[in-house]
């Protein structure tokens, strides 16, 4: 059994298929498995929502509706993943740094690096040092940002990062897939948050939502996954696969 299997004493929490086969014990990386022979970017989301719909808790942070069930997923999406890309705010937010080893499954990552390297979007370059500087030589951090950034914030982040101009004023989410191809990374796992989220949805380039619903309520004021100034637009999702564990769900959907 792959270490990707749950369900065996000493492997996590235990996770149950309902959908489309129910299974007693799910295989994680089986059930979140990419398409094969990826010829372009196929853009994954992996967010979390209380059951009334709220994207963070009280704290304004997502680990107030995570728990050990939605982190191993989290790890294994990670350890599939070619590139983590996530929105300047959510890096602040969230306390991002580089991905670690540990964060993933590395029986997930033969014959790739051991992590996958960050992208972050900023059209200022205000994020934390660490994002750039602590990052490994086989996982420079990606810094997706705009020409109006200050140059001299782009010349610091240079020195240890991979610094790509995606747009003027904004970062043009087609930019951000075409630079990510160029890399070679196909398998692009966003993280949000709820803005950047709706930038590519409202661009139509969302391929798959791995959506893990928490048991709470939150109540009437909290944003919702898919949030900000984007145009209104709607999309059709085709769910593929729900597993169930600890009283969370975990949906994944991808483009109907």
């Amino acid at each position: 059994m792959s270490s990707a299997t749950t369900g065996s004493a000493g492997q996590g929490p235990h996770f149950r298929a309902l959908l489309p086969q129910p299974q007693a014990e799910a295989d994680l990386a089986a059930a979140y498995a990419y398409p094969e022979n990826l010829t372009r970017p196929w853009l994954r989301a992996n967010m979390v929502a209380s059951a009334d719909g709220g994207a963070w808790g009280p704290s304004g942070r997502t680990r107030d509706l995570s728990s050990p069930p939605d982190r191993a997923v989290m790890g294994v999406l990670r350890g599939q993943a070619d590139v983590v890309l996530a929105g300047a705010g959510t890096a602040r937010i969230e306390g991002y740094r580089p991905v670690r080893p540990r964060e993933v499954w590395g029986d997930l990552r033969e014959g790739r690096p051991a992590t996958p390297p960050l992208a972050v979007v900023t059209r200022t370059l205000d994020v934390h040092p660490d994002l750039f500087e602590a990052a490994p030589p086989h996982a420079r951090t990606i810094v997706l940002t705009t020409e109006s950034a200050p140059a001299e914030r782009r010349k610091e982040a240079a020195r240890c990062a991979d610094v790509v101009v995606a747009g003027e004023e904004s970062v043009r989410p087609e930019a951000v897939l075409e630079a990510l191809a160029e890399r070679g990374l196909y398998r692009v796992l966003t993280e949000g948050g709820p803005h950047l989220l709706a930038e590519f949805t409202a661009a139509g380039l969302l391929d798959e939502l791995c959506l893990t619903l928490s048991p709470r309520l939150l109540g009437p004021e909290a944003t919702r996954i898919v949030a900000g100034a984007a145009p209104s637009h709607t999309h059709d999702l085709r769910m593929e696969g729900l597993l169930e564990s600890e009283g969370s769900l975990f949906i994944r959907y991808v483009r109907g």
